[in-house]
């Protein structure tokens, strides 16, 4: 409710803020309204999309700090997986990060801009073009990566190695039935530039 002055109505108050129900709140709202759900199932799904999400917020909050954008990381990324000279075509990127070539040129003229790429015409075929890292933007991605190692290992500071390992295993038989399900499920539905 706003509150009055001399002159009027002063700004809102701020108000409490809106708390994101608890797993289990979750879980018992869908038993309600859906009774086919197994809760155990509903749990683990959830669990995960919570974190993921939270992560996604973390790892974007690192590299803004270091004065790139979620999107400049994944091409930095994909150009330092492609292994040394960390060149790749266009196409090729926007193909391995599930963009389209349009939003693709978009995010390498900003990055080219910022100095973290270059592009150039293949020598041997002038009609291609290269992206390359550039010194700049392999330096961004290091400082990324010691960023997001350090919240990493936080995150499962709780847990033993053992625990780690099984962890991990079960998520990744988890990864291969949705990667089998969803072949092409990669990228994006639609682009994030």
């Amino acid at each position: 409710m706003p509150t009055e002055t001399p002159e009027g109505p002063g700004p809102e108050a701020p108000g409490p803020a809106l708390r994101e129900p608890s797993l289990d709140e979750q879980i018992a709202a869908y038993q309600r309204e859906f009774g086919d759900l197994d809760p155990q199932v509903e749990k683990v799904v959830s669990a995960l999309g919570r974190l993921n999400r939270r992560m996604n917020v973390a790892y974007g909050r690192q590299v803004a700090d270091l004065g790139i954008s979620s999107a400049e990381w994944e091409v930095l990324k994909t150009l330092v997986l492609a292994g040394s000279p960390y060149r790749m075509g266009p196409g090729e990127l926007a193909k391995r990060l599930g963009l389209t070539p349009a939003a693709m040129t978009h995010r390498i003229d900003r990055m080219a801009a910022e100095g973290l790429v270059t592009r150039d015409r293949d020598e041997n075929n002038r009609v291609r073009v290269i992206v390359e890292l550039t010194d700049e933007g392999r330096t961004k991605w290091q400082q990324a990566m010691r960023m997001a190692t350090d919240f990493e290992e936080d995150l499962l500071r709780d847990l033993s190695a053992d625990e780690r390992g099984v962890l991990g295993e079960l998520l990744i038989r988890v990864l291969r039935r949705v990667e089998h399900a969803q072949p092409d499920a990669g990228g994006r539905l639609t682009d994030l530039d």
